[in-house]
């Protein structure tokens, strides 16, 4: 669903969360001139409309041990290219899927700690999935850049 009637004060808010999802009712209040009631029924309609998904933090896999991350390009069959989406889906060490256009129907991101266990993470949990066809795998040597949100 579209959400057509955002404002420049709901793109305010919405710039405001996404620099931080933790910013009161009033202190984002303060920085649009409106009350702490009119910031918390724009962003609970804003909520309702399905504008706002969540609320989330990001936490830096390198910190928490997880020093490996890869990209995979998979192609899939396209009888099976829902089964194989779901399959990865369950799996922790994955953190994005997309469906994509192009030879490689599906592009998979994953963390894991050390280079072994992504080789054995593909051995035995990837390879195994029916109806996969190819995959193509890259390895992240450095985080450039990384957005979770849009800008307004």
């Amino acid at each position: 669903m579209k959400f057509n009637n955002l404002d420049a004060i709901d793109q305010q808010i919405l710039d405001l969360l996404t620099q931080n999802s933790r910013m009161s009712y009033s202190e984002i209040g303060k920085n649009v001139n409106l009350s702490r009631v009119a910031v918390k029924s724009r962003i609970e309609a804003l909520e309702k409309e399905g504008v706002i998904e969540q609320y989330s933090i990001i936490i830096n896999p390198q910190k928490v041990g997880r020093t490996v991350s890869a990209f995979f390009d998979i192609e899939a069959e396209p009888r099976y290219l829902y089964q194989v989406a779901a399959e990865l889906a369950s799996k922790e060490q994955i953190t994005d899927i997309y469906q994509m256009t192009g030879s490689s129907n599906l592009h998979v991101h994953a963390v894991m700690e050390l280079n072994e266990d992504l080789e054995k993470f593909l051995r035995e949990e990837i390879y195994v999935i029916p109806g996969i066809v190819n995959i193509e795998s890259n390895l992240i040597i450095s985080r450039i850049k990384t957005r979770k949100s849009i800008r307004i």
